[in-house]
């Protein structure tokens, strides 16, 4: 079916369904994903995905509608409804974000692929500026991409950059941010660290079991600035006790997952270590406290 907007209404096979190059977010299945697959399989599903024609030729690129994909192939389901958009290239990746950015619980890393995919793809839109305005980052009205990105988002533009900044993280780093190993504050200012620099630190964190404070990363890019950043600097860096640091029990939750089944949640790895305490507890004639 044809819509007055020239869109087009179909029922896509699966099949037929193609990642969106470079696409930035991730579909993991966990108890939502099972519970929305469970609520398809009742009521069908609601709301069509978006896609376009694929440029190679041959099925369609999905622009929204990830995680129902996901969840019809889960039940063995052949086929979805969709909405097919003739986008470009640009105007694609804008919708992209666009659509997937007000899913919960995104991580840093998919924000921030997200945000540089969107903003790259508005200035390109925007076309060459004046000669009295920044090429790079203004448009041909002398607004700047990331204030005008960020009248359409729930970030401020410093926020959209300051994200962005975790894109230039050496892979290992930008996952224990994702992981909540390094916090947001810290690991943009990592992110100014030369490639090899971040591979050094990143040797330390493991051998020293120890991230670095917001002062302490802002110390190293500073040193790093200067020319004065190698292992030993990083070694004594994050060898300082931090302020108000005491010593604390971290189970990391990578590591508590080897033990337990795909899917299950914090709350039953909770129950689950408790109760195996308690035993060890008894084994131990230990007494209550």
């Amino acid at each position: 079916m044809k819509t007055n907007t020239g869109e087009k209404s179909i029922s896509v096979r699966l099949e037929q369904l193609h990642p969106f190059e470079n696409h930035p977010f991730r579909v993991v299945e966990d108890d939502a994903l099972r519970q929305l697959a469970e609520s398809i399989k009742e009521n069908g599903v609601l709301t069509p995905c978006i896609v376009r024609p694929s440029p190679y030729g041959d099925g369609y690129e999905l622009l929204s509608g990830h995680r129902r994909v996901a969840a019809c192939r889960l039940i063995g389901r052949k086929t979805i409804p969709a909405i097919v958009r003739d986008l470009d290239d640009d105007s694609a990746i804008i919708l992209m974000v666009d659509a997937n950015q007000q899913r919960e619980n995104l991580l840093p890393s998919e924000k921030a692929f997200a945000y540089r995919m969107k903003l790259e793809a508005m200035k390109r839109k925007a076309g060459r500026p004046q000669n009295n305005l920044r090429q790079v980052d203004t448009d041909l009205i002398g607004i700047r991409s990331d204030d005008q990105m960020a009248k359409n988002m729930d970030e401020s533009s410093r926020t959209i950059q300051r994200y962005i900044r975790l894109t230039y993280l050496e892979e290992n780093l930008l996952r224990m941010v994702d992981e909540g190993r390094i916090a947001f504050g810290p690991a943009v200012e990592l992110s100014f660290l030369k490639h090899d620099e971040q591979c050094m630190l990143l040797e330390t964190i493991i051998t020293e079991e120890a991230t670095p404070s917001c002062s302490q990363a802002q110390t190293l890019k500073k040193l790093s600035q200067d020319g004065k950043l190698d292992m030993d600097t990083i070694l004594g860096i994050l060898s300082e006790q931090k302020g108000n640091q005491v010593d604390r029990l971290k189970l990391r939750e990578d590591r508590l997952m080897e033990y337990f089944p795909t899917g299950t949640t914090p709350r039953q790895m909770e129950k689950t270590i408790f109760r195996l305490l308690e035993e060890w507890r008894k084994y131990q004639n230990m007494p209550e406290k």
